[in-house]
């Protein structure tokens, strides 16, 4: 992820609420437990706590759907979360609160994880990584401020709408033609798609059922107009049969 904020007080060091805090200290405490392991010629931090599909599947290693979304692969890979995490979850803590806000960064983050699971239940390769419950802040911060400004790739200015919609089509065009190994675009598209889903899933069952309730009053309507076309015809044929009426 390449794009910073055009707001500055998040970007420059301003007040971050505590659980973004929190969340980037863990993250970067955990990785820095991994470096040393690995200086050790060990990687069981990794294998444990990484998502490997198949150890969840036969092996039912399911706090790795959780887990892995504190293990990171690089300073690069670390930097670009922990940036967005900071620059877009600030703003969506002090909105929602910090309950609201720590379910939706579990909830499409681990709901990631599930994604990645079920495209490959088989697999071994491991996947690392907060991008996960990241896409799934950038999803939820392009549906409440569709039209602030962010710069991508620090460059250009854009909408956070369209940002939104451009990283959502190459995490899909990347997860179905696998141009991009090494990258988890499963679990990208998937914190997109749960953190929607988590957003809007009210929305569009009160539409539904207005849907619904709409199409059983025409059905209901229709009904009554055949039946009422019914009875007026029968009334009208009898009244025919009786000839007229003398006064």
């Amino acid at each position: 992820m390449g794009y910073s904020y055009s707001s500055t007080r998040n970007f420059l060091g301003g007040p971050v609420p505590k659980t973004v805090k929190l969340l980037i200290f863990i993250n970067i405490a955990v990785y820095l437990l991994q470096i040393v392991t690995q200086a050790m010629g060990s990687r069981i931090i990794d294998v444990y706590f990484g998502l490997i599909p198949y150890w969840v599947t036969h092996r039912l290693t399911f706090w790795q759907l959780a887990t892995y979304m504190f293990l990171h692969g690089s300073p690069w890979h670390i930097l670009f979360n922990m940036l967005a995490l900071w620059m877009f979850g600030g703003d969506l803590e002090r909105y929602w609160g910090t309950n609201r806000f720590i379910k939706y960064y579990f909830i499409t983050g681990i709901g990631a994880g599930v994604c990645s699971w079920l495209a490959d239940m088989n697999g071994v390769t491991v996947t690392i990584g907060a991008s996960g419950a990241i896409y799934g802040l950038l999803l939820a911060y392009g549906v409440l401020w569709p039209n602030r400004i962010v710069y991508f790739n620090f460059l250009f200015p854009i909408k956070i709408k369209w940002l939104v919609l451009i990283y959502g089509a190459l995490a899909f065009i990347s997860s179905i033609s696998g141009t991009e190994p090494g990258i988890a675009n499963v679990a990208h598209l998937g914190g997109m798609l749960i953190g929607l889903v988590y957003l809007k899933w009210k929305d569009w069952l009160v539409r539904y059922r207005s849907h619904t309730e709409q199409k059983h009053r025409e059905r209901l309507r229709k009904q009554f107009e055949v039946y009422y076309g019914e009875i007026r015809r029968k009334l009208e044929d009898e009244d025919k049969g009786r000839g007229p009426t003398i006064h």
